[in-house]
């Protein structure tokens, strides 16, 4: 029998005319941890949806062996049922149902054609003591965090008798706590015998978890890489995901002196009326010219809050406190009142709410700034192309053309085309939340190059990051957040993760 639990050969998949993955091989090992890896656009997700019937057969060339045999999924219920599960980035649960619903929703526990609830409840249970996670199975999705939304899709996995299960990035979203109890969790299926294959970004996760890492470029397979003969390393990673070694993953800029204080902050604080308490509480903060001030802290700890808060308070917070823009007291009661003020939001949640994820690159660059491209009402379409492909070429936004559909685009691209959307509107002050999550090393350098450029040419930058080497290797300057407040401020010689760290749990 062999030891291969999967084998993909010569995968190959057109869209429209373009070839997303061209000859690509595959092979994953019985009980094994194996990575897939490489850029965004690379087709880690394509194949994976080729796999799991997402795609269907006859709608790509090439064959896949399962278990020994050839496959044919028409649709992704043919591949659970041979216990292939994949659980996506974007988790598929209803915020609305309880745990045990969201485990057992398809898969119900019948007793005479009826869903037998007490049983359903009690198989539920057995499932999260697999995953290690103690909550009840009465609870609703939605009063539950990011990183125990993510164990109970894996309980609902595993809820399928899962053999092969394939995770999407499934730490972008999670702090580091939760991420290393999830790769963990994932260590301890292995011991049973569980076969996993993960899509990550995160190259410490690759390094700590996997056995082997096959590496996909331009929709090919460039190598496999293997952890028991030392191959899976940081630099031969990024050599072979990107077609170059990148010697610092955080390029250098000259040192420049700093202008005057273009944001202080004086005794600020936040009140959030729906969650009924202070979210941020008397921050006392300054960002100068040509600065880049990063802002560290775990999920929680109210950064995000504070960028809405100062980014005209989009939430409606009740806010207190001074905020002075380039020497002047400023009362911003709307985003539009804080781009007019010269400062830019990018938010973290790119498709959520940075993004019109059905329009076109085009219209999502001159979104934020109308008035732009526009005369006497009217919406000058030749401005508008000629602007979003001068922010095409500048942030180098891989796309077929300005009328992709933003939602067609990988990670980067997208967040690509959300700063550019920002950008345009001429800010002072750009605050960058979360700017690289979700997309891998080589766009991640392209947007920390950008961030340089910037900063060369006067504008400040408020960066906000849960990646601490992200933090220690971009900022001038970092402030610590926790439960709200500012616990330290420090200057980047003194910075480092141990007192980053200390602060932020204070």
């Amino acid at each position: 029998m062999s030891k291969y639990i999967l084998e993909m050969k010569q995968i190959s998949k057109h869209f429209s005319g373009v070839k997303a993955l061209s000859d690509v091989n595959f092979k994953v090992e019985k009980g094994e941890i194996h990575c897939l890896i490489g850029e965004n656009g690379a087709g880690k997700s394509t194949l994976m949806k080729v796999l799991s019937g997402v795609y269907p057969y006859g709608s790509y060339e090439g064959d896949i062996l399962y278990e020994g045999n050839v496959q044919q999924f028409n649709k992704i219920s043919d591949s659970v049922k041979t216990g292939i599960v994949i659980i996506y980035q974007e988790l598929a649960l209803f915020p609305d149902l309880t745990v045990y619903e969201n485990i057992f929703v398809g898969n119900e526990v019948k007793n005479g054609g009826m869903v037998d609830w007490n049983k359903t409840i009690a198989e539920s249970k057995k499932m999260l003591n697999k995953v290690k996670l103690d909550v009840n199975p009465d609870t609703l999705i939605k009063d539950l965090g990011v990183g125990k939304r993510q164990l109970v899709e894996i309980a609902k996995a595993l809820s399928k008798d899962v053999k092969l299960l394939i995770l999407d990035e499934p730490t972008a979203a999670l702090n580091e706590d939760d991420s290393e109890n999830l790769l963990e969790l994932l260590r301890e299926l292995k011991s049973q015998g569980i076969t996993c294959i993960m899509i990550s970004h995160k190259l410490k996760e690759v390094i700590s978890i996997a056995d082997k890492a096959t590496v996909l470029r331009d929709g090919q397979t460039i190598c496999t890489l293997d952890a028991a003969k030392g191959e899976i390393n940081e630099s031969n990673i990024i050599k072979n995901m990107v077609g170059r070694a990148i010697e610092d993953i955080y390029p250098k800029r000259e040192k420049q002196a700093f202008g005057g204080k273009i944001l202080e902050l004086y005794n600020w604080s936040a009140y959030d009326p729906q969650l009924g308490r202070q979210v941020v509480k008397n921050v006392d903060l300054h960002v100068k010219k040509g600065e880049i001030v990063g802002i560290a802290g775990l999920m929680g700890s109210g950064r995000t809050e504070l960028a809405l808060s100062i980014f005209g308070n989009a939430k409606s917070y009740k806010v207190e406190g001074d905020l002075v823009i380039a020497g002047i007291s400023k009362m911003l009661k709307h985003p539009s009142d804080a781009i007019n003020a010269g400062i830019a939001y990018v938010t973290e949640d790119r498709k959520g709410d940075g993004l019109f994820l059905y329009q076109d690159i085009k219209s999502n660059i001159s979104a934020a700034n109308l008035k732009g491209i526009s005369s006497n009402g009217l919406i000058n379409d030749n401005e508008e192309i000629k602007i979003a492909d001068h922010y095409k070429k500048s942030l180098t936004i891989k796309a077929s053309s300005l009328e992709q559909i933003v939602g067609n685009l990988s990670g980067g691209n997208q967040q690509k085309v959300s700063l550019g959307k920002w950008l345009f509107v001429g800010p002072k002050l750009l605050i960058l939340d979360e700017p690289t999550r979700g997309i891998d090393v080589g766009a991640k350098f392209e947007i920390y190059t950008v961030m340089n450029e910037l900063i060369k040419q006067g504008m400040s930058i408020i960066m906000i990051s849960s990646e601490l080497g992200e933090v220690l290797g971009m900022s001038d300057r970092v402030y610590v957040m926790a439960q709200g407040e500012i616990k330290g401020e420090l200057s980047i010689d003194e910075a480092n993760q141990e007192n980053i760290m200390q602060l932020a749990t204070q």
